[in-house]
Formats: structure tokens, sequence, C-alpha cells
């Protein structure tokens, strides 16, 4: 199984609506992937090490997948409808990452 990490990257500036994450671009990521996607979680970044420090990531979206093709041939055709999409909730593209998901 692996994962795929969206990353987005906090700082002073950074808007990021977390109610329209959730509530719209989530979803419709979730129609549109279909049973390839196993399943998705949301971190909604609060604090960092020191007390007082910002979140080094405003949020970070775990999508689980098989495999990394499957993940390739479920997003790919919709990548631009989704990144289309960042305009209405982020000010911050996100970084993406695909690791192997290993639990203990």
């Amino acid at each position: 199984m692996i994962k795929v990490s969206v990353m987005y990257p906090n700082s002073k500036d950074v808007q990021f609506d977390a109610d329209y994450y959730k509530t719209k671009h989530l979803p419709m990521i979730i129609d549109a992937l279909g049973s390839a996607l196993k399943g998705l979680e949301l971190d909604l970044g609060l604090a960092s090490r020191a007390p007082g420090e910002s979140a080094p990531y405003v949020a970070i979206a775990h999508l689980k997948f098989d495999s990394v093709a499957a993940f390739q041939e479920s997003f790919g055709p919709h990548a631009e409808t989704f990144a289309a999409d960042v305009e209405n909730y982020s000010t911050v593209q996100g970084v993406l990452q695909i690791s192997e998901l290993i639990t203990f």
C-alpha cells in the first residue's frame, strides 16, 4: 500500500479555507477516484515544537492506494480539475509526496 501526501506549507501570508477543503475539494476527489482510493485522512496544522510556533504545514491530506500505478491511473485524468480548484481554498500550492505505507 502507498500513501500520497499533499502538504500545504504554512507561512504568515498563507490563506487556507479548511471548510471548503473538507466539504467541497476532498469530496470531489473521493468521487473522482472511486474505488482506487482506499482511504483518506486530513491533518490540519495546529502548532510546531516550540510553544507559540506555527505548524510547518497548514494542512496535509493523506490518500491511500494499493500501488503507485493505481494512484497514477485514477488521479491522472483528473489532475487538471483538482489543480484548478486550489484557487478556491488556498493561496499556496500543495507539495506532493508518495510514500510506501508501513504500519506496525
